[in-house]
């Protein structure tokens, strides 16, 4: 009997941070991988590492998001991690800030399912797991937006894996806390080292999070391991949700 062939992977964002951990995973799980990033150069040299396919892509862009699965075989798991935060006070937002992220953050998450449903129904099988985060449950002083849309994704999640448990298909999202990543740098470099400290202050680990971490709790909702699990949302913060002690 001919052997198996792997599972085809979609990570959004990939190029870089958490999505580079996951990408790197799910290679190493035997997955046949495919990384979306607007990096191009980032996202080139790590598929050339793991010997994983990338394509450039920008995940505000609806209609190339959509031109990717009509040229390509189905994905049996979606990874939507994609992601992107302002640090900024609610009343020093304008309306445009909240647009952008939400199209980031929220709406690529629409557009990308929207794109990998129809071929996981018709194969009956796949794995959703979308990349929210602690800040979707707790909220976020400072990151009010982020949140707000971190809180849809979650609530999102939830409706995907209700409407489509019948075509044995799982949606399950990952709720990182402060993880090590360049998000993280950019605020240290902007706000001074202190606000690392904070993040880490909000966890009762008393650390940050490394991106590994997030790709194994991602891997084994990828997994046919985690084939009764559906509808959850997993938080991989050090205990941040439940209040530092």
């Amino acid at each position: 009997m001919a052997p198996e062939a792997p599972l085809r992977a979609l990570v959004t964002g990939g190029a870089g941070g958490i999505g580079a951990a996951i990408a790197r995973r799910l290679v190493a799980d035997g997955l046949d991988v495919t990384i979306c990033d607007r990096d191009a150069e980032a996202g080139t040299d790590l598929a050339g590492t793991l010997g994983a396919t990338f394509v450039e892509v920008d995940a505000t862009d609806y209609r190339a998001i959509q031109a990717l699965f009509d040229d390509r075989e189905h994905f049996a798991v979606l990874v939507n991690n994609v992601g992107a935060d302002q640090h900024a006070f609610f009343t020093d937002l304008m309306p445009a800030d909240w647009r952008a992220l939400l199209a980031v953050n929220l709406e690529s998450t629409f557009a990308f399912t929207k794109g990998a449903l129809p071929g996981m129904q018709a194969a009956s099988y796949g794995r959703i797991i979308n990349i929210a985060s602690e800040a979707g449950r707790l909220g976020s002083k400072g990151g009010s937006v982020y949140a707000a849309a971190k809180a849809g994704v979650i609530g999102f999640t939830r409706s995907i894996a209700r409407e489509n448990a019948r075509y044995g298909i799982t949606a399950n999202a990952v709720l990182p806390g402060p993880i090590r990543t360049p998000m993280v740098e950019r605020a240290a470099a902007a706000h001074g080292p202190g606000i690392v400290a904070d993040m880490e202050n909000l966890t009762l680990l008393r650390r940050l999070g490394e991106p590994d971490e997030v790709a194994a709790a991602t891997a084994f909702f990828a997994s046919r391991e985690a084939s009764f699990v559906t509808g959850e949302a997993l938080g991989v913060s050090g205990g941040m949700g439940c209040g530092a002690g």
